[in-house]
């Protein structure tokens, strides 16, 4: 049996983004739909600008779950390790979200109109931070966000749950979390050349993790989007909850 991936063992400065968000985020899927919706709900319950500090843990290119925390949060830390990732969002935060981003900002604006007219306007708060989420000091924030990051790193459930830990422990007691994970993800293929890891997670996995972490706990899970690829997932898992 082969030794597990760690994250440490892959080379995320050659995350291959634009075959990323190809496959991903270049129209909005049904599964898009249901996390904004989600999250978009969590966010409702605050305060407009009441959170004057939040992270996107892991944030990838991935631009709506900047957007929906654009409405609730004075400044965004979008805190990301890999190089490719970092200059993508720099050069979307700085020159204008492409166009294809513009159905999920009307979507996140529609579910929320607090959140800011344009989808440039709802990145200004956006600072791009190149380095190891494993490295954010406890308690720095009063919300964070983690969308399809501790499943997709690593192939080991103990590291999952150390980054699980990291992502919760970011927070102060109180703060908001909220997060999506790719359910049974297995090992995946980006593209037609690139190999990456997962660890396999579904709702109990999710709850058994995080509950000694906080209270108010909500687990819940959407089907396969069969709009997507096949990346070998069953499904997404959704989570809410507030730091203990």
């Amino acid at each position: 049996m082969a030794a597990p991936t760690f994250n440490d063992d892959v080379d995320w400065d050659g995350w291959p983004v634009d075959a990323y968000l190809a496959e991903n985020y270049r129209q909005l899927h049904p599964s898009d739909a249901a996390v904004i919706a989600h999250h978009s709900a969590v966010y409702r319950q605050l305060e407009a600008g009441g959170v004057e500090r939040s992270v996107e843990f892991g944030a990838g290119p991935n631009l709506y779950p900047l957007m929906l925390a654009a409405a609730v949060c004075r400044r965004i830390d979008a805190v990301e390790a890999g190089a490719a990732n970092v200059a993508y969002l720099r050069r979307q935060s700085r020159h204008g979200p492409d166009v294809s981003w513009t159905p999920f900002h009307a979507l996140v604006r529609d579910l929320d109109p607090r959140t800011p007219a344009t989808p440039g306007a709802a990145l200004a708060g956006v600072r791009v931070v190149h380095g190891d989420v494993r490295a954010i000091p406890p308690g720095r924030y009063g919300l964070a966000s983690m969308n399809f990051v501790a499943e997709g790193v690593t192939e080991d459930f103990a590291e999952f749950t150390a980054l699980c830990g990291r992502f919760a422990g970011c927070v102060e007691p109180g703060g908001r979390l909220v997060a999506a994970f790719m359910e049974n993800m297995p090992t995946y293929r980006i593209g037609e050349a690139t190999v990456w890891p997962g660890c396999p997670v579904d709702v109990p996995a999710v709850r058994s993790v995080f509950a000694p972490l906080t209270r108010e706990l909500t687990v819940t899970r959407i089907d396969a989007d069969p709009t997507l690829p096949d990346y070998g997932d069953s499904g997404m898992v959704l989570l809410s909850a507030v730091a203990r």
